[in-house]
């Protein structure tokens, strides 16, 4: 990890610098067309303005009505106007754009990094990607700061267990990242240390429920989508139970089942299957589900301090879902997407999490300790079950420093992911 200043000063702004940015750049020089996907308020403009920002990029937002119409109603002009090297913010509101850009694209091949796009609606947006530009597009995901972006570490590896001990310049308490995991990662929180931090996610909340689930999705009924929303949140590091959630907000399974892929969609929540030898049992199986924001998360669920959060009832599943989280963040802001898991048989015997390697399966018990047993990883010698190889295993806790608890087990302090 190399460690870097926090923060970049450019014409007076703040600006924190993302560990995406050199993915960005290099697959610049390859592909005609860069994606980025991420939920709302994640930075993904800021980012690419920021790399954009001594260039002749033209930059246009679809969140602005008139621009939208323009692009929908009238692609060809719109592209007119908007002339190559362009960044077109929130382009799923135009997919009407897709197949123009597409010809532009065939008939520039060799102009690369002719048009940056970002979008929140990862999977809906795919479905006129896929048709106009497979094979045109390089495809991104960001996601809120992790924890060495606002550490200011500008370098930071996929995670993988390891003996090797990483330089962290200080060591943290557990009240400390228990205010991180409160804070959340969106990064308007971050920088303005004098927003109001609710009215701020009750803005993000209603904003996300007009814009993107009412108008977008055509959901009719936005206050039981809140109601559905903080249930949710309330689940956060566990399985999802789709009847119960049902019961609970007066609707069916069928809609509970919707609306937690309008979520996912929107990149608010990560699902993570179980694993099965058999790749079709992986997918019909029932998910956990994990909030991307635990700040978010916490303020739908009302914990209204990291002190009440640290002593309260969902202090071991808001810790596994800042984990996971920062896991996930540590490969798709490096460009790519890991392949993680879960573990859970009929004899209670669970592996919080596993990440499938080159034939290999590292499994990774998360708690809420500073010293782990033997107890919290004896579930990792199930995994000698299936036909990998077996891979180092880790205890991502609060010990003070990398120690290793086996030959096949290290301890990880939290801060070192």
């Amino acid at each position: 990890m190399e460690l870097n200043s926090k923060f970049v000063q450019h014409k007076g702004m703040t600006y924190i610098y993302r560990t995406l940015s050199s993915v960005i750049n290099t697959t610049n020089e390859s592909f005609c067309v860069l994606l980025l996907n991420g939920q709302r308020q994640v930075g993904k403009s800021t980012l690419l303005k920021n790399l954009c920002k001594d260039t002749n990029r033209k930059m246009v937002t679809l969140d602005d009505v008139q621009f939208r119409e323009l692009a929908q109603k009238d692609p060809a002009l719109f592209l007119q106007r908007f002339e190559p090297p362009v960044l077109i913010d929130e382009v799923q509101y135009a997919p009407q754009l897709f197949p123009y850009i597409k010809m532009y694209v065939d008939k520039h091949k060799d102009e690369k990094g002719a048009f940056w796009l970002t979008g929140s609606q990862k999977y809906k947006m795919m479905e006129g990607v896929q048709e106009s530009l497979a094979g045109r597009v390089a495809i991104l995901d960001l996601f809120g700061f992790s924890f060495a972006e606002k550490e200011g570490i500008t370098e930071i590896e996929p995670f993988i267990p390891s003996f090797k001990v990483k330089t962290v310049e200080r060591k943290y308490t557990l009240n400390t990242v228990f205010r991180k995991i409160w804070e959340g990662s969106l990064p308007e929180l971050f920088v303005n240390e004098k927003i109001n931090r609710e009215l701020y996610y009750s803005s993000y909340i209603q904003t996300y429920i007009e814009r993107d689930v009412k108008d977008f999705y055509n959901v009719a009924k936005p206050v039981q989508f809140f109601n559905f929303l903080q249930t949710i949140a309330a689940q956060t590091g566990n399985l999802i139970n789709y009847s119960k959630i049902a019961n609970d907000i007066g609707v069916d399974v069928k809609t509970i089942q919707t609306w937690t892929g309008i979520l996912e969609r929107s990149g608010l929540v990560y699902l993570l299957y179980p694993y099965y030898a058999n790749i079709s049992k992986r997918i019909i199986k029932t998910p956990k589900i994990y909030f991307l924001d635990t700040g978010l998360c916490c303020y739908l669920t009302k914990w209204t301090s990291p002190e009440t959060l640290l002593y309260g009832a969902m202090s071991g599943n808001i810790l596994e879902t800042y984990v996971v989280g920062e896991i996930l963040k540590s490969y798709y802001h490096n460009g790519k997407e890991p392949a993680l898991y879960f573990y859970r048989d009929n004899h209670k015997n669970e592996i919080d999490l596993i990440i499938e390697q080159d034939n290999t399966l590292f499994p990774i018990e998360i708690k809420q300790t500073a010293n782990p047993q033997f107890s919290d990883y004896k579930a990792f010698k199930l995994l000698e079950l299936f036909d990998k190889n077996a891979g180092l295993g880790a205890v991502v806790c609060f010990a003070s420093e990398r120690i290793p608890l086996s030959r096949e087990v290290v301890s990880i302090p939290v801060w070192e992911i």
